[in-house]
């Protein structure tokens, strides 16, 4: 469960978030969506605990966090990489955190991550975001970047993933297929909490025509 009342964080004179409250349900999948300079990553942080809030409070429990570039080293295998940073999360049994981390990937372990795709990459990268088998999961951007393929396979492997599933994207269409909820941040601003199908309403031909409708009729 992740429960966010009236968040607020500012740089200077800017205020990068203000006033953000929602919640999320077990095993729930968000979706955050906005123009740059939203806050979107600004807010991941907040819930990752990795960025202090100048107001509001944070309760989202353990969370993996997995920034949109890749937190590994490239001369390392993959699994060097997981009992590494298995290490540094000081799981209790290191070699079995490993074998489940390299089963649920389905990479494999001897290969150097520096010489993975994109997309396998990115799992692996997830994967580290999971080895303190938290119950929440933020993703910032995980498929910027991506071939349709890549993306494809991402999606599937963080679909079967039971814990809740926060993420950030440009992409509205990655909003409205794997979503059960979608934010829209605006200038730091929570304008709208509900589903793909509910954002739709605010009219056109797909989701990314009722996203822009949307923030128009919003001053965005």
């Amino acid at each position: 469960m992740i429960h966010v009342s009236a968040i607020a964080k500012r740089y200077g004179e800017r205020e990068a978030l203000r006033g953000v409250s929602f919640t999320a349900a077990p095993g729930e999948r968000l979706a955050v969506i906005g123009p740059n300079g939203a806050g979107k990553t600004t807010l991941l942080q907040i819930l990752a605990g990795a960025l202090a809030p100048d107001g509001g409070e944070v309760t989202a429990g353990p969370t993996g966090w997995v920034p949109q570039r890749p937190a590994l080293y490239g001369k390392l295998t993959v699994a060097e990489n997981l009992r590494l940073f298995a290490r540094l999360e000081r799981v209790a049994d290191v070699d079995a955190t490993v074998a489940a981390m390299l089963e649920l990937t389905a990479l494999g372990g001897g290969e150097e991550a520096g010489t993975l795709s994109g997309g396998n990459r990115q799992r692996l990268n997830i994967a580290i975001g999971l080895l303190g088998d938290p119950p929440v999961l933020l993703l910032d951007e995980p498929s910027a970047a991506l071939d349709p393929r890549q993306r494809e396979r991402l999606w599937a492997f963080v679909g079967a993933l039971p814990a809740t599933v926060v993420y950030t994207t440009h992409d509205v269409g990655e909003a409205e297929r794997y979503a059960d909820r979608v934010l829209v941040l605006a200038d730091g601003e929570l304008l709208f909490t509900g589903t793909p199908t509910e954002l739709r309403g605010f009219g056109g031909a797909d989701l990314e025509a009722a996203f822009v409708a949307f923030l128009h009729e919003h001053g965005h």
